[in-house]
């Protein structure tokens, strides 16, 4: 597939990566996170009209799914309630028919495809879905606000997470940095000053529903120790949320290796996240720390821009399946 362009045609959209900044787990307990977009890794969806079937069985049968990084091609019909990607669509296609009752779009071909790596923490499943909502909107004319978007992702986002926190959904739909409370409306704003990350991915996924899951029991167990720590990590989200309103963004580092101490004491982080953090500021990044589930996936190193492909390039020389330079503004 060619290349997302700046400038989409009706039925085709993209959506960036993400990753969080600070406040992982401690949002699923009421705690705020802020998370940034990665615009370096992208999902695509195309949207193509198909020549309607001979006696079609009804609209599902007449839509088709391909999603090519997981080498799959299936109708609507045969997608069980489950499935993330059908769910996005059958949602979409609900808030069209609730707009239009009588209208029925022609038969479709939704192809989508995606550079996130799956299960790294950056947000692969909620980009895909939102690129797939977007796309589709598009095509039927349907106008639809980032809150409706982010509204129908995190729909697939349960299917995917069982209690997703929603704050993937939320900055990936908005496309902008975003601080986030569980139940409160996301507040997306703009950096006073833009800074460097690099992301290293560690090559180890463990699935975010499973890490949650562990972190639920624990805290159930301990629910007094497990709050405090809870509460700390909010505490450094809002500090750091008034360093990066304030532009004083190289004030970062010391936040982000309090909240790595932290993630290391509920239990999730792990060796090798814990070494490429040490790695990182060992090569000069100013603050480093894990990102998104933990237990693998990928860390995060706030770096001066001019050191950033140092550390990269200490990252992959110490485990990173990959490193990834972004920044965010």
């Amino acid at each position: 597939m060619a290349a997302l362009s700046n400038e989409l045609t009706p039925g085709q959209a993209g959506a960036s990566g993400k990753v969080i900044l600070f406040g992982e787990h401690a949002v699923v307990y009421g705690q705020p996170a802020l998370a940034v977009p990665v615009a370096e890794v992208k999902a695509t969806a195309v949207i193509t009209t198909l020549e309607p079937a001979p006696a079609p069985a009804g609209l599902e049968t007449a839509i088709w799914i391909e999603a090519r990084d997981l080498r799959r091609r299936y109708r609507l019909s045969e997608a069980s309630l489950n499935d993330p990607l059908a769910a996005a669509v059958r949602l979409t296609l609900a808030k069209y028919q609730s707009a239009a009752p009588a209208a029925s779009p022609a038969p479709f071909a939704l192809v989508l495809s995606s550079t996130i790596p799956i299960g790294s923490g950056l947000g692969s499943g909620a980009a895909v879905c939102t690129a797939a909502v977007r796309a589709l909107g598009a095509f039927l004319g349907l106008a639809l606000s980032n809150a409706e978007v982010s509204a129908i992702v995190y729909e697939t986002e349960k299917l995917l997470h069982g209690t997703p926190s929603g704050i993937d959904n939320t900055v990936i739909a908005y496309d902008q940095p975003v601080y986030f409370v569980r139940g409160q409306a996301p507040v997306p704003f703009r950096t006073a000053a833009p800074f460097t990350l690099v992301i290293g991915d560690t090559g180890l996924s463990k699935p975010t529903r499973l890490v949650v899951g562990e972190v639920r029991l624990a805290y159930e167990g301990e629910p007094a120790r497990y709050g405090a720590i809870f509460e700390a990590i909010g505490q450094i989200v809002r500090q750091a949320y008034a360093l990066i309103e304030s532009g004083e963004t190289d004030r970062l580092g010391p936040l982000m290796k309090q909240n790595h101490a932290l993630l290391q004491e509920i239990g999730v982080s792990c060796p090798e996240l814990d070494t490429l953090v040490a790695r990182a500021l060992e090569a000069g990044a100013l603050g480093a720390k894990l990102s998104g589930g933990g237990r693998g996936g990928n860390m995060i190193a706030l770096v001066p821009p001019e050191a950033a492909a140092g550390v990269a390039a200490a990252l992959e020389a110490h485990g990173a399946r990959r490193a990834l330079v972004t920044e965010v503004k």
